[in-house]
């Protein structure tokens, strides 16, 4: 190790960077490692639409045909020329032929190809209207006279009138997303109605997860002995997060089975290690990081969790979560997300908050940002004026980075910036959902 990093490990963390600062550190770190002419680090595919549901689009999409693609009737009724009703009301209807169906076609929606002057054809909606009409009247504004094949007309209408116009919806060429936009449910209707069966997407980022600890077993525990969470946790968070994760076997305390364990996953494209990454005679994964690669940030100013280590190792980032549960998921998340994020092409999307009273002080440290655990409970509606928040915060810990039912059995965190000591009870505060999908 190098001195300044030898005499941290000895006299503890002297300086912890601001989170805002190793956020900006391990950004240029990770966009310094993939390809120059590519605005998507971690590559792209090319998959079918109706399987790109949360998928990063890898480049702009424009409608390749109109929507729709040709003139619809826009309701139930008969498909005139709009002239042949001028004048018609309940008391003096236009008396209209009702046009024969087309020859092979039958069924209730069977429809004319065509129609001529003083003629109408019964259309549904979203039947192709009939060459040479221009307009639909509702069937509620029509009396059918089947005996005569006739129909009595008794609301005028306008040119273009319950018709769907070619394009009405989207046009041919009209821009549609920009590259970096994450696909929902309803862009994909929408993709496949304006002609894409198929559509280029940033690849999922590959994920490899391993947990270290020589004292973790997957089993029941004996004294001594923790069941490993910290793995499976972060593994699942970085698959809802969009990544491919590979959940790794548990490695022991040892340095040359750290740096095996760390080479075999440098084919994905983020290697997170969990435990061992503090300054103790145990937490040797900085040391095996550094001389792998290049150590950008070890201890950042965040409580739970500031003994975090963030590296590059051959142009992979390596992040070295801290081993108690909670100060592990927090830097998951103000991490490893972004992370994820940056190798997509896209950046990090701000967690949906709630407003929220807090119903006592949340204490803080000036130069760390801290997140504390906090629970929701609807106030009394008929108690608030208009603008207050519907609910209380409620904190369920301040502290205890290794109490992981804090984290389980709360709604959110209350996120007390670096320049605050803290937050005062009875004060508004936005209390973030960092457990939604994405």
């Amino acid at each position: 190790m190098e001195g300044a990093d030898r005499e941290r490990t000895e006299a503890g963390f002297k300086v912890r960077t601001p989170v805002d600062e190793a956020r900006r550190i391990l950004q240029e770190a990770v966009e310094g490692t993939g390809d120059a002419e590519s605005d998507v680090p971690c590559g792209t595919e090319t998959v079918d639409v109706d399987r790109a549901d949360g998928r990063v689009l890898a480049a702009p999409v424009t409608a390749a045909r109109d929507v729709p693609h040709y003139r619809r009737a826009a309701m139930d009724g008969y498909a005139v020329q709009a002239a042949d009703t001028f004048g018609a009301s309940d008391r003096s209807p236009e008396v209209l032929r009702i046009a024969e169906p087309a020859g092979d076609t039958d069924g209730e929606h069977a429809t004319a190809d065509s129609i001529g002057p003083e003629t109408a054809a019964r259309v549904h909606t979203g039947s192709a209207l009939p060459e040479g009409a221009d307009a639909v009247v509702m069937i509620e504004r029509v009396t059918e006279l089947e005996s005569v094949g006739e129909l009595e007309v008794e609301d005028a209408v306008a040119e273009g009138e319950n018709v769907a116009p070619v394009g009405e919806d989207i046009e041919e060429g009209q821009h549609l997303y920009e590259a970096g936009h994450r696909l929902r449910p309803s862009d994909l209707g929408l993709l496949r109605s304006a002609g894409y069966g198929r559509v280029a997407v940033a690849q999922q980022p590959k994920v490899g997860v391993v947990p270290t600890g020589e004292e973790l077993v997957a089993g029941d525990p004996d004294p001594g002995e923790v069941v490993e969470t910290n793995g499976l946790t972060v593994s699942r968070l970085a698959e809802r997060w969009g990544a491919r994760a590979t959940y790794r076997d548990v490695v022991t305390d040892d340095p040359e089975s750290l740096r095996v364990a760390i080479q075999r996953d440098l084919t994905k494209d983020v290697v997170v290690t969990t435990g061992g990454s503090s300054v103790g005679e145990r937490d040797l994964l900085p040391e095996v990081i550094d001389d792998l690669g290049e150590v950008v940030v070890h201890g950042v100013g965040l409580k739970p969790g500031h003994p975090v280590c963030l590296g590059i190792v051959q142009d992979t980032p390596v992040l070295a979560l801290p081993g108690y549960p909670v100060a592990c998921i927090v830097n998951a998340v103000q991490f490893l997300r972004p992370v994820l994020r940056w190798l997509e092409g896209t950046t990090p999307d701000p967690h949906p908050t709630t407003r929220a009273r807090l119903e006592r002080k949340i204490p803080s440290e000036p130069g760390t940002r801290t997140f504390a655990r906090v629970r929701l409970e609807a106030r009394d509606a008929d108690d608030l004026g208009t603008d207050e928040p519907r609910y209380e915060a409620i904190p369920t810990r301040a502290s205890g980075s290794g109490v992981l039912s804090s984290v389980a059995l709360a709604d959110g965190w209350v996120v007390v910036d670096d320049d605050r000591e803290g937050i005062p009870a009875g004060e508004t505060v936005a209390v973030a959902d960092w457990e939604p999908n994405a």
